[in-house]
């Protein structure tokens, strides 16, 4: 009701799809924030950190690097360009295909992403309290959609402003318990912790297939970097406060506010961890093997907080999930109106038309992810071969960004072959571990671990475009 109270302000595109450029930074920066935080980490975070290490928390400090990176350079580029569309400036920069490509890949990741999150949030639900899987979906997301698409951006940023505050209280709450009820306190927390070597960051090697440290890194730092340069969902935060100032402060904002609720998360898997050695006998034998791992805290949830303090438990699972799929929907309603119909329907439509276009756009996109939601209940198998295929997709949009961010003399020749290569190159990493396995050519199958991906990936596409432009300009002389 709250989000779609805005829809009285909807009264031009730009309201729509950058509030006016009204929106307070500090009310943006926690948009940026609740896109980070998904139903996924929500849970993800907690589920590993409990079943191995501090490992997943690498790839948080690589956020630092990534959000001065965004500041210093991407920030000022795309306030710059001055379009809400991130895609704008790829076509400037090598033509129409580069546009279309890009984003034509945001829009099947975003698409497929909205659905994985309705499921995945409702998985642990249906399993916690016996309720409809089906109904959990589309319960969920029809209002996400209803509220999103009445209220535009004012409607998911400040819903977000919102649903971040629930969800940070809730982890907060939940972290306070757990230690509050092993004897001991967080003393004993760090000691089980340390006997077992939960707070390990990972290997220090330099192995390649392995999730190390180095390897966790680097990932983040690609990811943080794809996420500030490309992604649609934090370009159009940079076009929503008054001026640049105020949308660096909210880039910095989000991003550093993900590092502590990062490590809020992983510390509270240790300590359910330590709560488990401390009372063996909470977990029904179903969730003592390791692979029941992500189901700990929604059981913990459920099963050991007062009433009240689970509904509010529930509520910050559910924020999480809903902040991002919102998101999606209003990126994704804006990038069809911008890069799809007005380049190649009708290019001056007029207001009103805009407006339904953004309106339909935004129905469509929220019922394509409860559709898909639907459509992938109970088939793991094809989840996982989205995304690897959406690993295809996206990877090659950080590659051809930084093409032409950095390298001024790469032409549109050099950028397409370079995104083929590493299309070419992320789908060969993606793929062969599940097209290739168990048969006679699992020998040729991908040696690095997955999360090398979109950093092998990226890198063949910059350097196939930058040397074809050196090469070019070497014969030209």
């Amino acid at each position: 009701m709250f989000g779609a109270s805005f829809f009285r302000q909807n009264t031009s595109v730009s309201a729509y799809t950058s509030g006016e450029k009204k929106i307070p930074a500090w009310v943006a920066g926690l948009s940026i924030f609740a896109t980070y935080v998904s139903s996924i980490s929500f849970l993800a975070l907690p589920g590993k950190t409990y079943q191995s290490n501090w490992n997943a928390f690498v790839f948080s400090l690589s956020i630092p690097l990534a959000a001065w990176i965004a500041v210093r350079f991407f920030v000022p580029l795309y306030r710059k360009v001055g379009s809400v569309s991130a895609y704008q400036y790829l076509e400037g920069r090598f033509g129409p295909w580069a546009r279309v490509y890009a984003a034509g890949c945001y829009l099947l990741t975003q698409w497929m992403r909205a659905g994985a999150i309705l499921l995945l949030l409702a998985i642990p639900l249906q399993t916690a309290f016996g309720w409809n899987q089906a109904w959990i979906i589309l319960v969920t997301g029809l209002a996400v959609t209803g509220y999103s698409m009445m209220g535009g951006i004012r409607a998911v940023i400040w819903t977000d402003a919102l649903q971040a505050l629930i969800l940070i209280s809730g982890a907060l709450i939940v972290a306070f318990l757990l230690v509050w009820r092993i004897p001991g306190g967080i003393s004993e927390v760090v000691r089980i912790g340390i006997e077992w070597d939960k707070f390990d960051p990972g290997s220090f090697s330099a192995g390649w297939s392995e999730s190390t440290f180095w390897v966790v890194l680097v990932y983040g730092l690609f990811i943080n970097l794809q996420n500030f340069g490309i992604d649609q969902n934090y370009i159009q935060r940079y076009m929503v406060t008054g001026t640049e100032a105020g949308a660096k402060k909210s880039t910095w904002m989000g991003s550093m506010l993900y590092l502590p609720v990062s490590f809020l998360f992983c510390f509270i898997g240790t300590a359910l961890f330590a709560y488990v050695q401390v009372h063996p006998d909470f977990l029904p034998p179903g969730l003592k093997n390791p692979g029941a791992a992500d189901q700990v805290f929604p059981y913990f949830i459920v099963h050991d907080l007062p009433a009240g303090l689970t509904g509010l438990l529930v509520a910050a699972l559910f924020a999480a999930g809903m902040s991002t799929v919102s998101t999606s929907i209003n990126s994704s309603a804006t990038i069809l109106l911008t890069d799809f119909y007005k380049k190649f329907i009708r290019a001056e439509p007029g207001n009103k038309k805009e407006m339904q276009v953004l309106y339909l756009s935004s129905l469509l996109v929220g019922l394509a992810g409860i559709s898909i939601a639907l459509s992938l209940q109970g088939v793991t198998s094809i989840l996982d071969a989205w995304w690897a295929l959406a690993s295809v997709f996206s990877g090659g949009m950080l590659g051809l960004f930084l093409l032409g961010f950095i390298s001024e003399r790469t032409q549109s020749r050099h950028a397409l072959a370079g995104v083929i290569a590493g299309v070419i190159l992320i789908g060969w990493l993606s793929l062969s571990p599940l097209l290739l396995k168990g048969g006679p050519w699992s020998g040729l199958s991908n040696p690095f671990h997955p999360n090398l991906t979109v950093v092998f990936g990226t890198t063949i596409i910059f350097l196939t475009g930058f040397l074809l432009s050196y090469l070019a300009a070497k014969l030209r002389k």
